[in-house]
């Protein structure tokens, strides 16, 4: 099931929060070597332990995801420190540093940058965070529009080492990594003895995924697993979210790799009722709404979608918004003869329901 019938968070223009997110407060930049833990943050609004009790780290804060993550973070009256891994991501942020009517006065904003491959350089990075979203937003090195297998190792270390540096850090308390659905959905299918129902406590073969030469699964797959063991190892309290396809306003013009890549073995993921996506700011707000919850009793993995691939018009719809033929996302499979499964977020709603009541309260 989905999570239609949660509270609908307005669906913000991403160049517009951009633009806000660079003029809302003045982010302190550091290139790598500087001392982060010596600077005095730029505060508007509230006391200085106040803000800084409220203080938290996104990773790859630029894309898609990332950008979405920050703005619910905003809303939700948290400070946000932006982590970027090159020049050119600080540059893209210097240029949108344009006037705005939009302000938070109660928020720090920050960017700094830090390598991912760099345990020391990331716990530098978070020092002075309560808590620390990985929101894995990767691109093709080589520029191109996929996801190899190399990338998924990449992905892998990048998980572990930010896990770690959470390890090493007294600040941070949380962590939440995004990973992804297709780290549940991808089995051998031939198997009868499959359970019917796909929740967060199923997970992917690996073996499958090889055969299959699914490599943003593989990657996915790989980097959570290896963030559960460090995070047993070093007494990490972390928690995962497994999207669908994350999908939102121009998507796939901004998140190309992930898409093209989330959606190989597309015909096997809607011919056994598994091929679902997320809206992004609706993904972005679970975020939040999980962090939340782990001050409590919130832990482990959770499902995220809203929406079930499975109508005419849906196809269609998909199919428009990647350029994807619709006949490619069909194949051979009719409604009729299609093997089905039943995708659960059960654990998720209850979550997000009971967060967000006694926000309103």
């Amino acid at each position: 099931m989905g999570i239609l019938r949660l509270h609908e968070t307005e669906n913000a223009d991403i160049d517009e929060f951009r633009r806000m997110l660079l003029s809302c407060a003045a982010g302190h930049r550091r290139k790598d070597g500087d001392d982060l833990r010596d600077r005095d943050p730029v505060i508007s609004g509230a006391g200085n332990n106040d803000a800084l009790e409220k203080l938290v780290c996104v990773t790859s804060g630029v894309s898609y995801l990332g950008i979405a993550v920050v703005n619910q973070l905003l809303v939700h009256g948290y400070s946000v420190r932006i982590i970027v891994d090159n020049e050119e991501d600080v540059e893209k942020l210097r240029e949108m540093e344009i006037s705005g009517e939009m302000r938070l006065t109660n928020s720090i904003i920050e960017i700094v940058m830090s390598k991912l491959n760099e345990i020391e350089s990331l716990a530098n990075a978070i020092d002075g965070c309560r808590g620390v979203f990985h929101t894995a937003g990767f691109i093709d090195p080589a520029g191109l529009s996929g996801y190899s297998k190399a990338m998924a190792e990449i992905e892998v270390n990048a998980s572990k080492n930010v896990v770690k540096a959470c390890g090493v850090t007294p600040s941070v308390r949380h962590c939440v990594l995004t990973s992804s659905l297709l780290t549940c959905i991808w089995r051998d299918h031939s198997c009868d003895e499959l359970p019917f129902l796909i929740d967060h406590s199923c997970w992917s073969d690996e073996s499958v995924c090889l055969n299959k030469k699914l490599w943003y699964a593989l990657g996915k797959l790989k980097a959570e697993q290896s963030a559960w063991e460090v995070a047993r190892e070093s007494g990490v309290k972390l928690a995962t979210i497994c999207p669908g396809l994350i999908t939102g306003p121009d998507f796939y013009r901004r998140s190309p790799t992930s898409t093209i890549a989330y959606l190989k073995g597309v015909q096997e993921m809607y011919a056994h009722g598994l091929l679902a996506t997320v809206d992004v700011n609706r993904l972005a707000e679970a975020h939040v709404c999980v962090f939340e919850g782990m001050k409590k009793t919130a832990s482990g993995r959770y499902i995220c979608f809203d929406r079930l691939i499975e109508s005419r018009d849906d196809i269609e719809n998909l199919a428009r918004e990647t350029g994807i033929n619709t006949s490619t996302i069909i194949g051979g499979t009719s409604s009729s003869n299609r093997a089905r499964f039943e995708l659960s977020n059960q654990k998720l709603f209850r979550l997000m329901s009971r967060t967000w009541r006694c926000f309103n309260e």
